[in-house]
């Protein structure tokens, strides 16, 4: 039962129809062309089937066991010298046949030479692209377990990153205002269920990490009140574009980071908006502009990551320019959706 529910691959389906369609037509082609009215035409049919069916294991050895041996190995000049002799070997079998029926008894001629030679020509040519794709697609796995892995790297920093600073926040809001500090930890527990359950797939709704990231906005207005001035305008509308999940909120977590604390008249300005196929992202923070200001050893862990990601993920499909002025700093991403 598990073999009929497995699906048969176009690779699989290419090859099963090759060699179906091809020895068809190599071993029908005689006949199709011989109407056996006299003994001769009689005996002739009679033996050229055994010697067509001899270009089978000819064919076989060639392309899946040769080819795939010497070729992964780089040992080119070796196999050529296999593939003659194997040639060789197979055009002496058939004339020994033809002998047994009566026919080319005592030489080689170009009758008895040229259907090996054609077979190992074909199947040196099938061989090849059967071999070289298998080659390219084990290549292509390979990238992609490390491109998987990797995502997997940057995304187990970043979570553990923001939760983080979450949490500094609930310590805040435990000191100081305790009577809001169950509100901010049912929203974490919400932001913190979105990391766990939704996180891990390739690419989610883009309404869906916009909620993700209104829900962090509104709790660290509920730890900042009126201390920092905090804006969010978003423009995206009803659509059916996908972004990879966890990848805007890096940059809001920098702005908030670095934006507040020591900061005169600390701002906070996000703006998300879907122009055409394209989603524009700016975030603009204050700076502390105090040079004796002590630089966190773990400052830009964030943002080094989502440009790694970037550049894994959206390759020529975004632009990402860093503003640094003496009192703001500012982001802009834009991103071409799917």
């Amino acid at each position: 039962m598990q073999l009929l529910n497995k699906k048969i691959t176009p690779d699989q389906l290419f090859r099963l129809l090759f060699h179906f369609l091809f020895w068809t037509i190599w071993l029908g082609w005689p006949f199709m062309n011989q109407q056996p009215d006299s003994e001769k035409q009689q005996k002739f049919l009679s033996m050229i089937l055994p010697v067509n069916l001899t270009s089978i294991p000819l064919f076989l050895i060639n392309s899946e066991i040769l080819i795939p041996y010497f070729f992964r190995r780089k040992k080119i000049g070796f196999y050529f010298i296999l593939l003659i002799a194997l040639t060789l070997v197979f055009i002496q079998i058939q004339i020994l046949i033809k002998a047994h029926f009566g026919f080319n008894r005592h030489y080689w001629d170009f009758i008895s030479v040229f259907p090996p030679l054609f077979i190992s020509a074909i199947s040196l040519s099938y061989g090849l692209i059967i071999t070289m794709n298998l080659e390219e697609k084990k290549k292509q796995e390979i990238t992609k377990e490390k491109l998987q892995s990797e995502l997997s790297f940057l995304r187990s920093q970043i979570s553990p990153h923001f939760i983080f600073n979450v949490l500094n926040s609930i310590v805040y809001l435990t000191n100081s205002k305790p009577e809001i500090a169950r509100k901010v930890t049912i929203q974490l527990s919400e932001l913190i269920r979105y990391m766990l359950y939704e996180s891990d797939d390739a690419k989610v709704p883009v309404d869906t990490e916009m909620k993700y990231l209104t829900n962090y906005i509104n709790l660290q207005k509920i730890r900042f009140e009126d201390d920092v001035l905090i804006n969010y305008t978003e423009k995206i509308g009803s659509n059916s574009f996908y972004i990879e999940p966890m990848l805007l909120i890096p940059f809001v977590e920098n702005a908030f980071k670095h934006g507040v604390g020591m900061c005169k008249n600390p701002s906070i300005e996000i703006n998300s908006e879907i122009v055409d196929n394209s989603l524009i992202f700016i975030v603009k923070n204050t700076k502390n502009v105090d040079s004796n200001e002590v630089k966190d050893e773990n400052s830009g862990i964030g943002l080094r990551n989502v440009k790694r990601r970037l550049e894994l993920l959206y390759p020529k499909k975004h632009t990402l320019i860093l503003e640094s002025e003496v009192e703001f700093y500012t982001i802009k991403l834009n991103l071409k959706l799917n």
